[in-house]
């Protein structure tokens, strides 16, 4: 049978559509005809569209003296993709704007259902349903309970505001009924942001006891937020806050909290975080952040950081092609037991002005670079060479350095590549509050290098690739070491990054000098289909012993360690890195190895670094330590992880932790357990608890995998 289109606004509906000035309606039927009582029936596989709503049922009857349609179902009434009604039969107006709606079931963005014995469309705004449950979980045919759900006497879903609300409202866990609110409201799905309680969650210490947090979000527009969250144990009573910003041409974000607890009785106990970035006129940027704390265990105690020094900063700073610039302030706090903040540098200003030129009669390229920097001590005693045992000094440096640069390269015939540097070096200081140190000290540097490489590149049938790369650099830094305390390049590591350096060390206040050379050889293997490998080993030769290079560096004699570097990946699961030094008699100096699997259900991986003791770089004992992480899929729903932090040479564990978290198309539930085994003057062991659960359906989707669970038995 021949499927009729006619136009509403012709036939159907000609007074309203015409009258409002609406858009046209428009109606497709297997069948059309007109009764004795006036009345225009449509039927089989009837749909009609009107004002962006879109109409599926079996049949519809229209009065034309009263305009009402009179629906049969199933009826299937849809508006955009956010929503979806569901029903057995409908009375509704010729708009599609206001009626009832019998034995209704609503979808919202694709995942959140209600079930109600009987909607009413109010205004095409408001839907009010009546003997609600609503739920984002599958729903079986088979009378099964869905894992949660709310009844509510009354729903009200406004369209506008995406908002959902609640008069009587139920929660349950399958049948048992929870607990019961006389109203309640809700954001849709399709919300981004709006005002309301978020989920709650549950964290239990063992300094600070079982205690309940309970979130509180505040839009205070489009553009800023507020979240207040309420931490209450029988040892704390702590507001945490998070304030968020964003502007037109940047962003801001603070988070905070204020503490009265056991802990400390008689202390006001909490912290600030904040950070922002701006774009500024002519590609400057500007971005900043603060990190303060009432007192060193704080974080620790609550679990909102781990870190042990504090920066706060504030930079403006421009990239561009062939120009670098860069203002920065920095404020350090310490939380290590055995570092005094009144004599660390806390105080720290640090700027650089890096600019390239590519003239045409020298060839090549020409790098100029300027760099200030200054540090300062709250301390004011002097450093005072008659009082051996002064503990406490208050040094304050600020230096300039100046570089300039000439480099140009060269392939000669064969394949053979030549680099060449020529270049000058200004370092000047002021030294103050040092009574073993002259204030102002200044040196010219000159310094000159050549650089030999020879690439070989070879490609199998099989379309592996091969690449052989021998190098030696050959290079000389004139001049002689000021007598000026070593106060930026406390720790140096010699590696991969830097054998080809003019000086390893990792600042201007120390630089190699005399005549030097490196060795080297790399080698890579790329395999499309297989595994990939890239190595590197290297080693440094010097004219004269740097007295200045630690132990444990590899550079303190006249031939550096042998420096090892490798990577491999195999079939994009296994990633294997590593670094070590070694000594002329091939003994083990320093080392470390990360190791990552992943396979199908989860991934696992693990770390081990080594470092022996060493003086100059503050390191009173050997560090050994050995870190597992990892996570496993035990099915669809449920994900195991853990993470374990041991000492080797303590022999005892320093962190563990155990998390399982269980996801569906509904809920998602988080269990995590951590252990600190670590003590100090402001910490204890403690083993924290932490549960949060989240209900799917009430807010934007988080975008993750998710499984829908089936309903047979």
């Amino acid at each position: 049978m021949l499927r009729l289109m006619i136009l509403l606004c012709v036939i159907l509906l000609p007074l309203r559509a015409v009258a409002q000035d609406q858009k046209a309606a428009l109606l497709v039927a297997d069948q059309l005809y007109i009764t004795r009582d006036r009345e225009l029936v449509a039927s089989g596989n009837v749909e009609a569209f009107q004002n962006g709503i879109r109409l599926q049922a079996s049949a519809i009857r229209y009065n034309q003296d009263s305009g009402a349609l009179s629906i049969e179902g199933p009826i299937t009434l849809s508006e955009g993709e956010d929503t979806v009604i569901l029903a057995n039969a409908a009375e509704l107006d010729a708009e599609l704007r206001n009626g009832i709606l019998k034995g209704a079931r609503m979808v919202l963005n694709q995942q959140l259902q209600l079930a109600a014995v009987q909607i009413d469309r109010v205004d095409g705004r408001y839907n009010q349903l009546y003997k609600t449950a609503v739920t984002s979980c599958r729903v079986c045919d088979d009378g099964r309970a869905p894992l949660w759900q709310i009844r509510a006497k009354r729903v009200i879903h406004d369209e506008v505001e995406q908002q959902l609300y609640f008069d009587e409202a139920q929660f349950r866990i399958g049948r048992v009924p929870v607990f019961w609110l006389p109203r309640l409201r809700l954001p849709g799905p399709s919300v981004e942001r709006a005002s309301g309680f978020l989920v709650p969650s549950i964290r239990s210490t063992s300094s600070l006891g079982v205690g309940l947090k309970i979130p509180y979000f505040i839009k205070l527009s489009d553009k800023r937020d507020l979240t207040l969250t309420p931490y209450l144990s029988s040892s704390t009573s702590t507001l945490e806050l998070r304030y968020r910003h964003a502007y037109r041409n940047g962003r801001i974000q603070f988070d905070a909290a204020v503490t009265r607890d056991d802990l400390r009785p008689d202390e006001t106990r909490g912290y600030l975080f904040g950070s922002g970035l701006f774009a500024l006129p002519r590609d400057f940027v500007l971005a900043f952040s603060i990190e303060t704390v009432s007192d060193d265990g704080y974080l620790e105690n609550y679990g909102y950081s781990s870190a042990d020094r504090l920066r706060s900063e504030l930079t403006v700073s421009r990239t561009r092609r062939d120009e670098y610039i860069r203002a920065s302030f920095y404020n350090f706090k310490s939380l290590r037991d055995d570092e005094v903040n009144e004599t660390l540098p806390t105080l720290v200003l640090d700027g650089e002005y890096d600019r390239r030129f590519f003239p045409q009669a020298l060839g090549g390229e020409v790098r100029a670079r300027l760099v200030a920097h200054s540090h300062s001590r709250i301390s004011d005693l002097p450093v005072d060479s008659t009082d051996p045992d002064t503990i406490v000094d208050g040094r304050d440096v600020a230096r300039l350095n100046a570089q300039i640069d000439w480099l140009r390269s060269y392939t000669l015939r064969g394949g053979l590549r030549t680099d060449t540097r020529i270049g000058v070096t200004l370092n000047t200081f002021n030294i103050q509050q040092d009574d073993t140190t002259p204030i102002d000290p200044t040196e010219v540097t000159p310094h000159a290098a050549i650089t030999l490489r020879y690439p070989l590149a070879k490609t199998t049938r099989t379309g592996i690739s091969h690449i052989l790369e021998p190098v030696v650099q050959l290079s000389w830094t004139g001049g002689t070491r000021l007598e000026i305390p070593n106060e930026e390049s406390t720790q140096v590591e010699f590696d991969q990054g830097n054998l080809l350096s003019l000086s390893r060390f990792p600042r201007a206040d120390r630089r190699e000098r005399g005549a030097m050379a490196a060795i080297g050889v790399g080698w890579s293997r790329f395999n499309p289909q297989g595994w990939d490998a890239h190595i590197s080993v290297g080693q440094v030769f010097r004219e004269d012993r740097d007295t200045s290079f630690s132990t444990t560096s590899g550079l303190n004699t006249l031939s550096s360690d042998f420096l090892l570097a490798g990577q491999i990946i195999a079939h994009d699961n296994v990633y294997l890195t590593g670094r070590s030094l070694f000594e002329n008699d091939l003994t083990l100096s320093k080392a470390e190895l990360r190791g990552d699997f992943a396979f199908r259900r989860g991934r696992v991986g693990g770390s081990y670094v080594w470092l022996q003791e060493d003086a100059m770089e503050n390191r009173d004992r050997e560090v050994s330590e050995f870190t597992m992480d990892g996570s496993y899929k035990i099915n669809q729903f449920w994900t195991a992880s853990a993470n374990w932090r041991y000492d080797v040479s303590s022999d005892r564990a320093a962190t563990a932790g155990l998390g399982l978290r269980y996801e569906n198309e509904c809920v998602t539930l988080d269990l995590k357990v951590k252990r600190r085994y670590t003590t100090s003057t402001s910490i204890e062991p403690s083993t924290d608890f932490g549960f949060n659960v989240g209900l799917r359906g009430f807010a934007a989707d988080t975008g993750t995998e998710r499984y829908v669970r089936s309903c047979s038995k």
